[in-house]
């Protein structure tokens, strides 16, 4: 694999002669934000950023070269905000979907990390408040980075299929991504996105995306048991005691059997949604639990995310019901279901007690994890004797491009002094 040089300042996807992007200002400012970035241009009273929007997975945002974007967190937010329509319902003045699925945006770059090709910065914004959150993963938009990084000229396929280590930054996880790069008709190697691979939550099929986690144990909770425990006990309010298994391996997950919440298991995301005692009784565990994860106060985070769990239904080894986490999921995000996983095999936690495993001689299983939208295969690997000391997990998913060409978004989000 070869990377290609990062474009002149003042060319952007389409090649047009720009202008600066105007500078960011403000005590919250970081070294060098003042200095045009590449590619952006200015139309008018407003600022174009060149940007691919893709599909990865069950997810869909907009992707950005990090060279594209402000140096500063406060301005990127801001600026992030503008491209996306948040807040609002219905993102109605930006490209989000009205829904956190498709309210993201991926932020991708050259690594500088030693043995690692691409760094991945994710952001989770919402349609009904104007947070961005960066401190969290999303294993669905990771399968989108590498085709992201061909479509833009970050990454130059030499083979049939390519293969680029990801790192991302918001908690440190790096995984190994390929994608298949055939050439096309005119010889040029590029994503093959049509294929057979079929994903459950994502429409018709497409061609793989392999990803591979080296290392995901305690990306955001420190270890893979953030209590030092497989099964805690936490009392909410009006409910009384309720065992949980509080658990990372890519993903803070509070698994917590849907009985114990008084729900079944079965029910589908609309009617768990329209069922507002238990949705209460949710947050209030998912609060108390983030304290005793460490996490601190989480009422303003989007982790830990809570997942109920119920005997599997159809052949996989958990039935799950996801909440992301005050919305109900219509599947299950690509590292919940690792982690979830990881907590079957895990003798002593509450998904363990409920989950029927293949039977396996190994120290590694293909684990199912059912959903409301259909079942998500984990591959796991583990010490052998030490289910806890997880040392591989390994997925499937796919990826589109949808659309290339500029967000436009104020002057003002990037510049607040910018006049109008």
């Amino acid at each position: 694999m070869t990377r290609s040089k990062t474009p002149p300042a003042g060319e952007g996807l389409a090649g047009e002669q720009a202008r600066p992007a105007p500078a960011a200002t403000g005590p919250a400012a970081a070294p060098g934000a003042d200095e045009p970035r590449p590619g952006t241009r200015v139309r008018g009273h407003q600022l174009a950023i060149p940007s691919v929007l893709m599909r990865g997975g069950t997810s869909r945002g907009p992707f950005f070269a990090r060279a594209d974007l402000p140096a500063d967190d406060e301005t990127l937010a801001r600026v992030l905000r503008a491209a996306l329509g948040s807040p609002h319902p219905l993102q109605v003045d930006g490209l989000g979907g009205g829904h956190p699925l498709t309210s993201k945006a991926g932020i991708v770059g050259p690594s500088t990390e030693p043995g690692v090709d691409l760094d991945f910065r994710f952001a989770q914004l919402r349609p009904d408040d104007d947070s961005v959150d960066m401190n969290a993963n999303c294993g669905n938009l990771l399968a989108a980075v590498v085709p992201f990084a061909v479509e833009t000229g970050m990454v130059v396929p030499v083979a049939d299929t390519t293969t680029a280590r990801v790192r991302t930054l918001n908690t440190g996880a790096v995984a190994e991504v390929s994608v298949r790069t055939p050439r096309d008709r005119d010889g040029v190697r590029g994503v093959e996105y049509a294929g057979d691979t079929r994903i459950d939550g994502a429409p018709g099929s497409s061609s793989p995306v392999t990803i591979g986690f080296l290392d995901t144990a305690g990306s955001v909770a420190g270890s893979l048991l953030p209590t030092r425990n497989r099964r805690d006990t936490v009392e909410v309010p009006g409910l009384g005691p309720v065992e949980v298994t509080c658990i990372d391996n890519g993903q803070p997950l509070v698994i917590v059997a849907a009985s114990a919440l008084g729900a079944t298991g079965r029910e589908g995301p609309a009617e768990l949604a329209a069922d507002s005692v238990l949705r209460e009784r949710v947050e209030a565990l998912r609060l108390a639990a983030g304290a005793l994860m460490g996490l601190g106060d989480v009422s303003a985070r989007n982790y830990p995310k809570m997942t109920l769990v119920s005997p599997p239904r159809d052949g996989g080894a958990l039935s799950t019901r996801s909440f992301i986490p005050r919305v109900v999921h219509e599947s299950i995000g690509v590292l919940a279901a690792v982690t979830a996983a990881t907590a079957c095999v895990l003798p002593g936690t509450v998904a363990h007690e409920l989950a029927v495993l293949p039977v396996t001689r190994d120290a590694e299983a293909t684990l199912s994890i059912e959903h409301p939208s259909g079942a998500f295969e984990v591959r796991l690997g583990w010490e052998p004797g030490d289910p806890a000391r997880v040392t591989r997990s390994a997925l499937v998913r796919t990826a589109r491009a949808l659309m290339a060409g500029d967000i436009r978004v104020p002057l003002n989000a990037w510049n607040p002094k910018e006049e109008l």
